[in-house]
């Protein structure tokens, strides 16, 4: 067996998010397993460093597959993953893209090594997003002044270390719900027509919806709308209604895996 670790990139709008889903084959990790399994001739199962949700877009998603190498064609070269990859994005939508392939060790699993990842979340501030970004930022107020950004600062502490997530979350799961976020950090970003604010989460792994969660509720505190005390609350609580708000997905973007 090879084993292959590859990167990727991908416009998630039209796609109904990362995980193959048995009532759809429009998703990320479908459209590469009927490419790769068409391209090796064999079945293969792409496994991915964690699920995107519908919607949310990928700077640096990283997969694993495997192959046996004696049902593949003897014309495929494959240890030459450079050619690999030009092949394969040639058949692949336009809307995905291999950026990176490799041969790793067969104990190698994208999901189960992943020791962190960085989550980037774009916010336009403009009253209206430029017609060639709005599929990946989202809006909420017509200039940089809508939001008290010192305050969503401040507030964001509340989110760093271990918790337990479950009550920012709209996972249903028995597994542990606890996670632990190292970092928040916010910039911003001039295009000269355009201010962005742009938040980047780095945890050892997030839940289904959480970062979207926590981001809509740093929204609404900077908005003045709630105040931080809120994430106490919630955390207190475990009440994962009283989350004020949650983020549009197409402002979220898989930005690194770290291993």
């Amino acid at each position: 067996m090879i084993n292959y670790k590859i990167i990727l990139e991908y416009d998630g709008t039209r796609y109904n998010g990362w995980q193959r889903q048995g009532n759809t084959d429009n998703t990320i990790q479908g459209k590469l397993e009927t490419i790769l399994s068409r391209y090796f001739s064999q079945d293969i199962e792409v496994h991915g460093s964690g699920r995107t949700d519908a919607g949310v877009h990928a700077l640096g998603q990283v997969a694993n597959f495997k192959i046996q190498e004696s049902l593949t064609p003897i014309e495929l070269k494959l240890d030459e993953p450079a050619s690999l990859i030009i092949a394969i994005n040639s058949f692949l939508p336009e809307d995905i893209r291999i950026t990176s392939m490799n041969t790793v060790d067969n104990r190698f699993h994208a999901r189960l090594n992943a020791k962190s990842k960085i989550y980037r979340y774009s916010i336009c501030l403009s009253q209206k997003r430029s017609v060639f970004d709005r599929k990946y930022c989202s809006v909420i107020g017509d200039s940089l002044s809508s939001l008290d950004i010192d305050a969503m600062k401040e507030a964001s502490s509340k989110f760093l270390g271990e918790h337990d997530f479950g009550c920012f979350s709209d996972t249903k799961t028995k597994k542990s719900t606890v996670r632990y976020v190292e970092s928040i950090i916010f910039s911003t970003e001039n295009t000269g027509t355009d201010t962005y604010l742009v938040v980047n989460f780095k945890g050892n792994g997030f839940l289904y919806h959480t970062v979207r969660l926590m981001m809509g509720t740093l929204i609404k505190i900077g908005l003045g709308e709630c105040s931080s005390s809120i994430i106490d609350e919630i955390f207190a609580t475990k009440n994962r209604k009283a989350v004020p708000f949650m983020a549009p997905a197409e402002g979220l973007f898989l930005s690194q895996v770290l291993y």
